[in-house]
């Protein structure tokens, strides 16, 4: 996808009007937009949905296309107050709203809840291919437009001057099946490993594999990792790769404003009370990723959302969680205030 393709995705969204609705009589509706069935955004998602269940609380976990759909939902999407999205996503818009403003009205507003953990870019190929340079004149599959893996793809092979033959605009589990009928040579998915998708059986590992991802362009823009030896089936050594953060978004609601932002960001303080004193729990018995959540590496030039701080305040707590203590930190002022009470709680 062309930077011009992605700015038009951004651009319509700006021009959607932003939620401003009354408050219903029943329940607040308070959703989250995650990924793909097969993904890990939506087990993150059942993982918050459940402590919610436990307290009582209602988080609707809705499946979608991925990071741009989320963020654009999270701008403008009614009852829509947290989406995960993928960190490059966030440097992208970053770095053309400063020169685009429409891209600007569409990111205004937009602020992080918790950062999150580092998800592989999967390029699961056939073996006869070696490397990235090899798409060159393939079929690859990049995701479907408004998905983190379709900006991810894009850039990587634009940043390695790779040209696919066709680049195919479908979402991971019809890649998956185009790659094993032949139809295409590769595809992209960016996901945290183990992601469910790759668990498939009929992935042979004599006709297809992870391909191996070293490159010193793409280690300084994204996280050089390893993806680990029998991660899946199909795996037996490990494979070099690259990673990009995910963060959980939120939107900065103003209380004062109505009644719908005053019930919104009461579920977004709600919400990041229960994530914040209950992180151990979903650290042992949620997704594996967990163990990998790094709740103080917040990506730079984005701040912390007003409701979450007010979620993790020391005078803070809801009935069925241990109250937060809050303690030094570095910091601009909206993010000093998020570190000091993660640090206190987990140490800095």
């Amino acid at each position: 996808m062309t930077c011009l393709s992605i700015c038009r995705v951004l651009v319509a969204a700006a021009g959607l009007a932003c939620a401003a609705l009354a408050v219903q009589a029943q329940e607040f509706e308070k959703n989250i937009l995650t990924g793909g069935p097969s993904g890990t955004y939506i087990q993150f998602g059942n993982n918050i949905a459940g402590l919610a269940q436990n307290c009582g609380l209602t988080l609707n976990v809705r499946e979608s296309a991925g990071s741009l759909e989320n963020f654009i939902g999270v701008r403008q999407r009614p009852h829509t107050q947290f989406g995960i999205v993928q960190s490059d996503v966030l440097e992208y818009l970053k770095t053309y709203s400063a020169d685009d403003p429409a891209i600007a009205r569409a990111i205004r507003g937009v602020r992080i809840a918790f950062p999150l953990y580092n998800e592989e870019i999967h390029v699961l190929a056939r073996r006869e291919i070696g490397g990235l340079g090899d798409l060159d004149g393939a079929r690859v599959a990049v995701g479907v437009e408004d998905s983190g893996t379709f900006l991810t793809a894009s850039l990587v092979l634009d940043i390695v001057g790779v040209q696919p033959a066709e680049r195919a605009l479908i979402g991971p589990d019809a890649a998956l099946e185009a790659l094993l009928a032949g139809e295409i040579d590769a595809l992209f998915y960016v996901a945290g490993a183990p992601t469910r998708l790759f668990q498939d059986d009929r992935i042979d590992a004599g006709r297809w594999h992870l391909l191996p991802v070293e490159d010193d362009v793409l280690g300084a823009v994204y996280q050089p990792t390893r993806i680990a030896a029998d991660t899946y089936p199909f795996q037996s050594e490990e494979v070099p790769a690259i990673a990009v953060k995910a963060v959980l978004m939120t939107y900065e609601y103003d209380a004062r404003r109505n009644a719908y932002h005053r019930a919104s960001c009461d579920a977004v303080r709600d919400m990041a009370n229960l994530i914040f004193t209950r992180f151990a729990d979903l650290k042992e018995t949620g997704h594996p990723k967990w163990q990998q959540v790094d709740l103080t590496d917040i990506p730079p030039g984005w701040e912390i959302g007003a409701c979450v701080n007010l979620g993790l305040a020391s005078d803070y707590s809801l009935e069925c969680t241990p109250p937060a203590m809050a303690g030094p930190g570095p910091a601009s002022e909206a993010n000093a205030v998020y570190r000091r009470q993660i640090c206190a709680a987990i140490g800095c």
